[in-house]
C-alpha cells in the first residue's frame, strides 16, 4: 500500500518545528534534513513563509523565526490577556525580592513559561519565556499538577519522569505526597530539582470558575529556610493575579479578615 504523503500543513510545521533553543538559525539544507523535506519542497515552502513573515533570512543565508509569528502566539489566550493581567503583580513581586519571578502555564506534563523577570544579581536559571520544563521538576510545575484534573494528576504520577538532579522528585509515591502538600499549603517548593543551586517557591493562579490557569514563582539560591520568608509576596502575588483575572475565590472577603474586630487592621496572609 502505498504511503500517504503528509500534508502541506504538516510539512510547514515540520518547517516551524526545525528550530530549537539550540539552533534558532538555520541554512536552508538543515531546515530540509530536519523537516525530513526534499530540498525543491524545503525551499519553496520556507520561501512563502519568508514573505508572509513566519521566518526572516539573514546573514550567510540563514533563516530564523519571524515577528509575524510572534505577533500571532502573542494573541494565545494563555499568552497575551494572562501576561497583562500579571505583570503589575510580577513587576511588585520583583522589586520585593529582586530575584527571578515567572509566570508559567501547563500544557500536558510540562510547563510552558509565559512570563520571566530577571534580576542581574539573581541566581542562574534555565528558564526562558517561551520555554519548556517537565512539571514534576518545577515549583509552578508542582503548584500547577496539584489543582489540575485528576486523570492529570494520575498521567503525571505514573509517567516516567526525567531525573534533572539528584533531588528531583520521580518517586511516585513521592510526587503523590509532594501534590497533596500543595494542596494543603497552597504553596509548591522545588529545591535543588532543577538545579542544586536553585529553589523555586510557587503558587497557583486561578482564573474564572476557580480553574487553575496558570503558576507565579520566585526562584532564589538554595539555602536553609530560604522558602519561608518568600510565601506571602508569592501567595499575594498569585492571589492579585487570580482576582484581576476573576477567580471567585480571590475576589472572596478571606474568613480571616471576616472574623476580625471592627477596628483591628488585617495584615493578609494570602
Amino acid at each position: 500500500m502505498q504511503q500517504r504523503r503528509p500534508s502541506v500543513t504538516r510539512r510547514v510545521l515540520g518547517i516551524l518545528d526545525a528550530f530549537t533553543p539550540d539552533r534558532p538559525a538555520l541554512p536552508l539544507a538543515e531546515i530540509a534534513r530536519r523537516a525530513g523535506l526534499p530540498p525543491a519542497t524545503a525551499h519553496r515552502l520556507v520561501t512563502e513563509l519568508t514573505r508572509w513573515g513566519a521566518l526572516e533570512r539573514g546573514g550567510r543565508g540563514v533563516y530564523r523565526i519571524g515577528l509575524r509569528l510572534w505577533e500571532v502566539a502573542a494573541l494565545a489566550p494563555r499568552g497575551l490577556g494572562l501576561r497583562e493581567a500579571a505583570m503589575p503583580f510580577l513587576e511588585d513581586l520583583y522589586e520585593a525580592t529582586h530575584e527571578n519571578v515567572q509566570l508559567a502555564v501547563l500544557d500536558g506534563l510540562e510547563v510552558v513559561f509565559v512570563e520571566r523577570i530577571s534580576g542581574r544579581d539573581a541566581v542562574h536559571v534555565f528558564t526562558r519565556v517561551g520555554g519548556r520544563f517537565p512539571a514534576h521538576a518545577t515549583g509552578v510545575g508542582l503548584a500547577l499538577l496539584a489543582h489540575a484534573d485528576h486523570e492529570l494528576q494520575e498521567r503525571a504520577i505514573a509517567a516516567p519522569k526525567a531525573r534533572l538532579t539528584p533531588k528531583t522528585i520521580c518517586a511516585p509515591d513521592e510526587l503523590r505526597r509532594a501534590l497533596a502538600e500543595v494542596r494543603r499549603t497552597g504553596v509548591a517548593i522545588s529545591d535543588g530539582q532543577v538545579e542544586l543551586v536553585a529553589l523555586s517557591v510557587a503558587a497557583p493562579v486561578f482564573g474564572p470558575g476557580d480553574r487553575a490557569v496558570a503558576a507565579v514563582s520566585v526562584v532564589v539560591p538554595s539555602r536553609e529556610r530560604a522558602a519561608q520568608p518568600l510565601i506571602p509576596a508569592v501567595l499575594a502575588a498569585a492571589r492579585g493575579i487570580s482576582r484581576a483575572l476573576g477567580a471567585p475565590r480571590a475576589i472572596r472577603v478571606p474568613p480571616t479578615l471576616r472574623r476580625l474586630p471592627p477596628g483591628q487592621p488585617f495584615h493578609p496572609t494570602e
